[in-house]
């Protein structure tokens, strides 16, 4: 079975393709380009590199959530183009579950954690017990105080990984009181790779839905939505 997998939740972009327990192909990007410009020329990159035709393909995997609002709404929009054009079901995978597999095996927790701005982290911990991970805290937006006081209360060694981990890695140090260390380059940010992976996992379990079902997770409202409410509740206040 092969799953196409798509990242677009957060600075970097990502796309690959595998195959059972094999990769074969891999783009992935951190570069100040948007999504919009990469995504698609990426795909068409690899899928050429792999002398491949798309319909091929047994479903498409994406990072469906939470993570920048543009950069999910890009990988969303792309998933479900691709979906309906090639009649192919969808497999959403939860951003920081996918950002967690990149550890698949380590024998410490592992903390996702991708800024969410304000002191919050869109974040989760999980940990390997032998082919399955499990969520000990599903993914969440959450304090980082919050939940480097769930690790704490864990006790045990745990890697931090993401994008969130240069903005919180000065909190950590100073109140992280269990064994903790950060991921190395090649493993601390999104990789599509994980993402298809973990689809692949999901489409043997039946996890999957129509692309026409697709949306995304954010957990929070954006900045636009926020402030709509706000300017709400003043009117509202005002006629008061």
């Amino acid at each position: 079975m092969r799953v196409l997998g798509l990242d677009s939740s957060g600075l970097v972009a990502s796309v690959a393709i595998v195959e059972e327990d094999n990769l074969l192909a891999e783009y992935t990007v951190n570069y100040k380009k948007t999504h919009s410009q990469t995504l698609l020329p990426m795909l068409d990159a690899i899928v050429s590199m792999l002398e491949m035709d798309l319909g091929d393909i047994d479903a498409i995997a994406v990072a469906g959530g939470p993570g920048s609002f543009t950069g999910l709404r890009i990988g969303s929009a792309t998933a479900k183009g691709l979906g309906l054009a090639l009649g192919k079901p969808l497999v959403q995978i939860p951003t920081v579950d996918g950002l967690a597999y990149n550890l698949w095996g380590c024998r410490d927790l592992v903390c996702p954690l991708m800024d969410a701005r304000r002191q919050q982290a869109y974040t989760g911990l999980y940990a390997f017990k032998g082919d399955t991970m499990e969520a000990l805290v599903p993914q969440c937006a959450v304090g980082i105080g919050d939940i480097v006081g769930k690790v704490n209360e864990a006790g045990r060694s745990v890697v931090f990984l993401g994008d969130g981990v240069p903005v919180f890695k000065s909190f950590i140090e100073d109140n992280c009181s269990a064994p903790f260390s950060f991921a190395p380059a090649h493993l601390n940010k999104q990789r599509a790779a994980a993402v298809a992976s973990l689809g692949l996992v999901y489409l043997k379990e039946g996890k999957t839905e129509t692309a026409a079902e697709h949306r995304p997770t954010y957990l929070r409202l954006s900045q636009a939505e926020r402030e709509r409410l706000e300017r709400e509740r003043l009117e509202r206040e005002q006629a008061d």
